[in-house]
């Protein structure tokens, strides 16, 4: 076991699939005796313009956070983000997101290719598609980090969960090396974090996101900073699976877990209980 766990990609109900309130997840990490929370409701950038619903959740979701770091203060570290999906399909809407509320920690992600839907309802998908897809996907992760006006790079491997779950199919990494290299060293020369994501050990696929040897090689390539995160939705999954992802972390040679406040990366030493 660890002293001072944190849980740094949370989703209340102000996200279109959270179910819990802010104030719930934190009498759940109060009772888990976590040290910090980083709450990161979804904000899809490609489905943002026009829509009154986005404005209306993350205006909510940054109010409502406000409100129980303030309950919660001394008790937890209540730390308020926003995961922002697809941010790269339109730059300009992503930095206007942004600079609307002080945040601290953005969370990039690719949740979709451009024009399609979410892999998380990609259905039966043939294995040659699924490879060009990856590819596809890999490359986007790419234009987000030229953009860069974010913190975290989230569940890099994030489409795996959904072709193992919905199509039963596994995919060699191995075939990816040049991109997922260039994905990292861009993390790394950009000061920006990888997640160590534990949703998909909740999942069919059982692993963390990315796995080890890819967290290994970020830190080869000069990585400094690595964040740990449930991508809880629901309150009973705050946290699972966050002692793995401090092992990898650890195995990985990274001391320390990093959480941000007002956009500046801040470390924690990962220790073990007495």
């Amino acid at each position: 076991m660890y002293k001072n766990i944190v849980d740094l990609h949370v989703h209340t109900d102000n996200s279109f699939d959270g179910n819990h309130s802010a104030t719930f997840f934190c009498e759940k990490a109060e009772f888990l005796d976590l040290r910090a929370v980083a709450f990161t409701d979804h904000c899809e950038v490609d489905q943002f313009r026009g829509n009154r619903q986005y404005e209306k959740r993350i205006f909510q979701a940054f109010f409502e956070i406000s409100k129980v770091r303030s309950a919660f203060r001394g008790k937890i570290l209540v730390l308020n983000g926003i995961e922002l999906g697809q941010p790269a399909y339109d730059t300009e809407q992503a930095d206007d997101i942004i600079n609307r509320y002080d945040y601290d920690q953005v969370i990039g992600s690719v949740h979709n290719l451009r024009g399609k839907e979410d892999f998380y309802y990609m259905e039966n998908v043939a294995y040659d598609d699924a490879v060009k897809l990856l590819s596809e996907y890999f490359d986007e992760i790419i234009e987000m980090l030229k953009w860069g006006n974010f913190d975290v790079v989230a569940h890099l491997t994030y489409p795996l969960r959904y072709f193992y779950s919905q199509s039963n199919l596994s995919i060699d990494l191995n075939n990816y090396k040049k991109q997922i290299d260039e994905i990292l060293l861009l993390t790394a020369k950009t000061d920006k974090a990888l997640e160590i994501n534990t949703a998909a050990l909740r999942q069919p696929l059982n692993k963390l996101q990315p796995e080890i040897d890819v967290i290994k090689r970020f830190k080869e390539l000069g990585g400094k900073y690595v964040t740990v995160g449930s991508d809880a939705h629901y309150a009973e999954h705050l946290a699972a699976g966050i002692d793995k992802a401090y092992d990898a972390a650890i195995e990985a040679g990274f001391d320390s877990i990093t959480f941000f406040q007002r956009r500046t990366p801040m470390l924690m030493k990962i220790e073990n209980e007495d």
